[in-house]
């Protein structure tokens, strides 16, 4: 099978070797594949239920998200696939350990968010609307910098107040 220089760009980087005149094939990096909102949304509300009540259903994350049971459980399979919960039909599911770290760093972002909101004086509706749509789309160093700014105003109460005038 012959591939032209593009797809072997899209698989390999092509690196020029000076000493013996040729050129090398080095596997690509592959960027690591962002979840999608509802990916994210799922796991956040599973971790949520194995919490709250010590388990999570496919019913109770129907009722949950607001969504039909036939939803969820094309999602839990999919998310089964994945890896990332394991899923038994009619018994249940748990959070692998990849799964429960995600779900763990969803909530942490959500709650970090939530925060900083908070700290800036607005309306629990608001904060509620805006940290739902945020928490899918902000970037780490943006978050990083979000939870440095949230620790400083913590700390300093009156630079907080100066904000809130």
């Amino acid at each position: 099978m012959k591939l032209t220089i593009c797809q072997l760009a899209n698989i390999f980087i092509l690196r020029y070797d000076s000493l013996s005149l040729t050129f090398l094939a080095v596997p690509a990096a592959r960027k690591p594949r962002r979840n999608s909102t509802a990916v994210e949304d799922y796991l956040e509300r599973i971790l949520e239920l194995i919490d709250s009540k010590g388990y999570a259903r496919v019913v109770d994350i129907a009722t949950s998200l607001k969504i039909s049971q036939a939803s969820v459980s094309n999602m839990v399979q999919r998310l089964d696939g994945e890896g990332l919960l394991k899923y038994e039909k009619y018994r249940g599911l748990v959070l692998t350990t990849a799964g429960e770290t995600l779900a763990r760093n969803i909530i942490r972002r959500h709650q970090l968010l939530t925060d900083f909101l908070t700290l800036l004086g607005l309306d629990p509706q608001v904060i509620h609307h805006d940290v739902e749509g945020m928490e899918h789309h902000i970037s780490a160093p943006t978050l990083r910098a979000i939870e440095s700014l949230t620790a400083q105003l913590k700390r300093r109460p009156a630079l907080l107040a100066g904000l809130n005038k």
